[in-house]
């Protein structure tokens, strides 16, 4: 587990620097395949981490809230509507996600 962290958060603080490499090209006025393939990646990572985690999130939810179902049937009215209004809640960060690499997208 720690090291999947370590190599997740490598991963991570690789890819903060694109948001450098953006302000940089933006700042000296230049456009070149080096930025523009930066914010490409951005917004595709964008997107394909937030969908992953919204996968993850959902599902553990899911799972969490059947089991719970499953122990007590009664308690089904009780935790159907927080379930279903946390997944629009994670469901809202992926849709936050898409819209941001649509912005960068916009850029290239």
């Amino acid at each position: 587990m720690k090291r999947m962290l370590v190599i997740l958060g490598s991963f991570a603080l690789g890819f903060l620097n694109v948001g450098y490499v953006m302000a940089a090209a933006e700042a000296a006025g230049q456009t070149d395949s080096t930025s523009k393939a930066a914010i490409a990646l951005a917004a595709g990572l964008a997107i394909g981490i937030a969908a992953f985690g919204a996968a993850m999130g959902q599902g553990r939810m899911a799972a969490a809230a059947m089991e719970s179902i499953g122990r007590n049937p009664n308690s089904a009215e009780k935790i159907q509507v927080p379930m279903i209004l946390g997944l629009a809640f994670i469901e809202a960060l992926a849709i936050y996600a898409l819209l941001i690499a649509f912005f960068l997208q916009g850029k290239v």
